[in-house]
């Protein structure tokens, strides 16, 4: 694995200390916390009996990483992750082997992006492997929180932050690198979306909606989009709290290009679309051109179907018969990672050719998405985040909203004519020829990425999920 050395300290000749797994140390919890039953708390609510953490300064470089008892984090008023949001992180899971043993999905590439986007905001090299050394003695240490259910898991985040103790604006020269973990269930549950029981919901038979935002733009070309930096996140919150409004569980965030209205990702998954063809099916979704996370589960995803495409009689995926795809053993699967516009996903559904949409990610694995919603007037698409507001008031306060489905399958209408001589404001539904839930091609992803993860097969050089010891 590639990392990044340590530079030479330019103040007196000598190197500062490398991140050395050899040098960690373990402080033990004297009293360990209860695990709570899974299904009794939030994603992300939960922390563990252990953390772990390191510092670094360009004088002596990296202190030794330890294992410590959870707690805070002291951290000075005036340091650079508060004052400039100079915060990277990654998302990763742990779950358990059909002999209970903790293994993670690919650590490696989650290493790699890390280091990466450290760079990207300038903080101070790493050596990967040592970390991911730590990372593993820590999951194994907390092993007793995994959950011995479907669809849960450890989840593990490991953070560097500036901490450089000044408001000058400038690179952090210090930092701190910790890693903490929770248990966690399926990251959407039927309290997401009113109405909707959580029978429908969870990985293999549930759905999130979207709504289409191109009023608040995620990433742009040139931009941080790219990379897994905190800041890229929370100017996310008020559209999802907009979309939220309307009944939706996530954004689809779109991006003007050359006169095209791109999709790019699906709140914080990759987004695939499946259209069916002649002879079989094509598989879109967005490239990675600096506007795209390179998500993992993604990578995951793309290699998996290409491999069954290139394989056919191996059956790598299990694509099982459905009314959208009738023959799927004897189908041509083509993968394309290209450019995706609105317009092409709507067009595809008036056809009657979109079989499925689905988003793919650390804490989703995969989720099938049962609808995108567009706000319009008679004008057209709404746009402007007033606009949006406005009809999230409406809503608010129970005045007209139209839901106009494209392919037939609208979200249902409301009829309540004129709201203050204006037309009622309408939504327009793309749905998917699947139906609610994952279609034939994200179940079948489901059902291999999560064997893959529990150990019980095996895949890629070095294999794709690692033993924690």
């Amino acid at each position: 694995m590639a990392s990044i050395n340590p530079k030479t300290n330019g103040t007196n000749g000598v190197a500062p200390a490398p991140l050395d797994a050899s040098c960690l140390k373990i402080t033990r919890a004297e009293t360990l916390k209860p695990v709570p039953t899974p299904g009794t708390y939030t994603f992300g609510d939960v922390k563990t009996d252990h953390m772990l953490i390191m510092t670094y300064h360009p004088k002596t470089g990296w202190s030794a990483p330890e294992i410590k008892p959870y707690g805070p984090i002291p951290i000075d008023p005036s340091s650079n992750c508060l004052q400039y949001a100079t915060n990277v992180f990654e998302g990763m899971k742990a779950v358990l082997d059909p002999q209970g043993r903790p293994r993670m999905f690919r650590p490696q590439q989650n290493m790699q992006r890390l280091v990466t986007s450290a760079a990207r905001m300038a903080l101070p090299p790493f050596d990967a492997d040592a970390l991911l050394t730590c990372i593993t003695k820590l999951v194994a240490i907390e092993a007793r929180w995994i959950p011995a259910l479907p669809d849960h898991s450890l989840y593990i985040r490991p953070t560097m932050i500036g901490t450089k103790p000044s408001i000058k604006v400038g690179a952090s020269d210090q930092a701190v690198l910790y890693t903490i973990v929770t248990p966690v269930g399926p990251y959407f549950t039927a309290q997401s979306t009113p109405g909707v029981d959580a029978s429908v919901r969870g990985g293999t038979t549930g759905a999130v909606s979207l709504l289409a935002v191109s009023s608040h733009v995620r990433s742009w070309p040139g931009g941080t989009g790219g990379f897994k930096l905190g800041l890229n996140y929370s100017p996310g919150f008020v559209p999802q709290q907009m979309a939220a409004g309307l009944g939706y569980d996530q954004v689809l965030w779109l991006l003007e290009i050359n006169g095209e209205t791109r999709v790019t990702e699906a709140g914080a998954m990759n987004f695939f679309a499946v259209r069916r063809d002649e002879e079989g099916v094509t598989i879109v979704t967005p490239p990675l051109d600096g506007t795209i996370l390179p998500g993992i589960t993604r990578d995951s995803a793309i290699v998996l179907l290409r491999a069954h495409a290139s394989n056919p009689t191996q059956k790598i995926l299990d694509i099982a018969p459905s009314p959208s795809l009738l023959q799927p053993t004897d189908m041509k699967i083509v993968v394309e990672e290209r450019p995706l516009t609105l317009t092409e996903l709507s067009t595809w559904a008036e056809e009657g050719k979109l079989v499925e949409c689905f988003g793919t990610g650390t804490a989703v694995l995969v989720v099938g998405i049962e609808r995108i919603g567009e706000v319009l007037t008679e004008a057209g698409v709404v746009t402007d985040e007033e606009a949006v507001a406005d009809v999230v008031k409406d809503q608010a306060g129970g005045e007209g909203i139209e839901h106009v489905g494209v392919n037939g399958k609208g979200a249902g209408e409301n009829e309540n004519g004129k709201v203050e001589g204006k037309a009622a404001p309408k939504i327009r539904d793309i749905t998917m020829s699947a139906g609610r839930g994952l279609g034939p091609v994200g179940r079948a992803l489901w059902d291999k990425l999560l064997a893959l993860k529990e150990g019980r097969e095996e895949w890629g050089e070095p294999a794709w999920n690692v033993l924690c010891e």
